[in-house]
């Protein structure tokens, strides 16, 4: 089949837009309200329904937020990054405030429920106070790579994750999703059962935390399900993921082959 001149123009004009529609969707605002809650130190809480502990209350220097439902994801949205913004020029800077979600909760049609930090970040010079007298504030947002892990490049790859404490070898393991490249959600976790020679999906106690009674002895191989802000699902494998003889409250890193969209 051959196309005429005109029929090439729209036949690229065509392919550009179905290139370019996912990359402008991604990186358009939405928007919605924010407010804060209090702590004493201005951080965020280690008690948040992501499992963090005390690393969800000063990963990215304190500027954390709990989400509502639709962000939270029933715990797949943890440790995702967004990039807020309040819309009030005469008091708020353009740029607002990049967050790491930590926790869960609902707020008057909010969004985010923003740490004293992250909620002053938002603000122009010396208008801090001003802005959070007024308690919740008009905002929009948008899903941003997550760029606040010690160890992060833009280049790569990789999951981040932890022992939990209440894990018990060899009986019982336990893990925390701490950090993931990124804007990809993780939406399952599986070990490989050289035993029976099959994949045995572990269970997400709640957040960010998954487990499996009895997990495999020696060496464990895991995958994880990852969906983009875009909805595409995949998976990617990490061999050798958790040491044969592994510890309670040991952090590990797989480097995955992670869609990293801008």
């Amino acid at each position: 089949m051959e196309f005429n001149k005109h029929e090439k123009q729209l036949y690229t004009v065509v392919i550009g837009f179905l290139v370019l529609f996912p990359v402008l969707c991604a990186s358009t605002f939405t928007a919605s309200r924010a407010t804060y809650y209090g702590t004493p130190d201005g951080y965020g809480t280690p008690s948040g329904a992501c499992g963090f502990g005390e690393y969800g209350r000063t990963v990215n220097n304190g500027y954390v937020s709990a989400v509502s439902r639709a962000l939270y994801k029933d715990g797949a949205g943890c440790g995702a990054c967004y990039q807020v913004r309040c819309k009030n020029p005469h008091l708020c800077t353009y740029d607002g405030v990049n967050i790491v979600v930590t926790d869960y909760g609902e707020g008057d049609r909010t969004d985010f429920i923003l740490s004293p930090r992250a909620f002053s970040k938002l603000a122009l010079p010396k208008a801090d106070k001003k802005l959070m007298s007024y308690g919740v504030v008009e905002v929009e947002y948008k899903r941003i790579s997550c760029n606040y892990y010690p160890t992060h490049h833009i280049n790569n790859s990789v999951i981040t994750y932890k022992i939990s404490e209440h894990s018990n070898y060899p009986y019982y393991l336990a893990l925390t999703i701490l950090h993931v490249s990124g804007k990809n959600d993780i939406t399952a976790v599986e070990l490989w059962q050289k035993e029976t020679n099959q994949w045995k999906a572990m269970r997400r106690v709640y957040g960010a935390v998954w487990d499996m009674a009895n997990p495999p002895r020696g060496p464990i191989t895991l995958r994880f399900q990852a969906t983009t802000n875009l909805g595409y699902t995949y998976w990617v494998y990490s061999t050798n993921a958790i040491p044969k003889l592994w510890k309670a409250g040991a952090a590990y890193q797989a480097k995955v082959k992670l869609i990293i969209a801008k």
